[in-house]
């Protein structure tokens, strides 16, 4: 199935929605960063996450990164998405391996760390972009989230994010969503979604029963008149090119360019998001360095 994402509404217009369907592209993004599984657990919770988030801005040109840095031994993590859900993210350490928890489950929590802060950066285009921090609640990532909407943004928010990692390492599941309480909801409407969400299995465990997220989210809010505004692919997408590595490399002054032409070897530069290499030789260094001096 391709990955997915939709957007919904209940009948009142008092609970909006964001689910998405991401197995492939957390699959792409273990294979590109080589993932032990709990690392492809914490880094596709995120991905999940940013690919919602970054959907919902306004802006055309608008982006999302989210960036945690709980102290654990995964380390940082951070997720990039552009206004279409289409997203790209690496974590420090993704050969860390640790003890499943007492219920036979991935120990996220203790791999990302709980000391920390859940970093959200949305870039629509203004002079700057809009920026929020929230200390961790969890280190699961989908509380986090949920958290980050309750302090930073006043929007009540149910979060689920999953990832279901086979015996072969592969990811067989993937998908979260996002439900959103707009202004007004009256209060037995609280109440009804907490029963309704604390009663709910798992992202994980409904998608490996064949389920779509329509009809997951149909399951969450019965009988509230759930429709569909909204729905197309996502994928995981790099948009690195060797003309943004060499304004990077520019970037970097006259003083270290020089320095690295001087070293009589080819400059390896390995993008973070999807391990392409650009190589540049002496020459090419010395064009850069060239450029660096204009004035």
């Amino acid at each position: 199935m391709t990955d997915y994402l939709i957007r919904g509404m209940t009948k009142d217009g008092f609970v909006s929605v964001s689910a998405v369907e991401c197995t492939g592209l957390v699959e792409r993004a273990r294979q590109i960063h080589h993932t032990l599984p709990l690392a492809t657990a914490a880094l596709g919770r995120t991905l999940a996450a940013a690919s919602m988030m970054g959907d919902g801005l306004k802006s055309d040109n608008g982006s999302v990164t989210v960036q945690i840095r709980g102290g654990g031994p995964l380390g940082a993590i951070t997720a990039v998405a552009d206004h279409k859900g289409n997203v790209r993210g690496y974590l420090q350490n993704p050969a860390v391996d640790l003890p499943l928890r007492a219920d036979g489950k991935l120990d996220v929590g203790f791999g990302v760390g709980r000391q920390g802060l859940l970093t959200v950066i949305k870039d629509i285009g203004a002079r700057e972009p809009f920026s929020g921090k929230v200390a961790l609640r969890s280190g699961e990532i989908a509380e986090d989230i949920a958290g980050y909407y309750a302090e930073s943004e006043q929007t009540p928010t149910v979060c689920a994010l999953g990832v279901l990692v086979g015996r072969d390492q592969q990811v067989t599941a993937a998908g979260g969503y996002l439900v959103q309480l707009m202004p007004g909801a009256p209060d037995s409407l609280v109440d009804q979604l907490e029963k309704s969400f604390t009663s709910m299995p798992s992202v994980t465990s409904l998608l490996s029963q064949g389920k779509t997220m329509e009809q997951i989210m149909d399951q969450a809010l019965e009988g509230l008149g759930f429709h569909v505004l909204e729905k197309h692919p996502v994928a995981y997408e790099c948009h690195c090119s060797r003309q943004k590595v060499e304004q990077a490399l520019i970037s970097m002054g006259e003083k270290e360019l020089r320095e690295l032409r001087d070293s009589g070897e080819d400059a390896h530069i390995t993008c973070q998001f999807c391990d392409a290499e650009y190589v540049f030789s002496t020459e090419d260094l010395t064009d850069l360095l060239k450029q660096a001096k204009r004035p």
